[in-house]
């Protein structure tokens, strides 16, 4: 008896372009989600925060120190 070769169907997955719910809860309740973090654990989301805090000021300062540059 020798082997005979058997038909497989294909299997396809794809996302409906109507129902792409790929990540629903990521961007829900974020104000939460951040509250609930430093509630939890204040050390956690000062070390997360405090760098895009500074990046942020930082890069603030920097823009309007160029802009005033030409008076000087």
């Amino acid at each position: 008896m020798g082997k005979q070769p058997v038909r497989m169907k294909a299997v396809v997955y794809a996302l409906s372009p109507f129902q792409q719910k790929v990540m629903p809860g990521l961007l829900k309740d974020i104000p939460g989600k951040i509250s609930h973090k430093f509630s939890s654990s204040w050390m956690g989301a000062t070390l997360l925060l405090g760098p895009l805090v500074g990046t942020y000021t930082y890069v603030q300062w920097y823009q309007e120190k160029e802009k005033m540059a030409h008076r000087y």
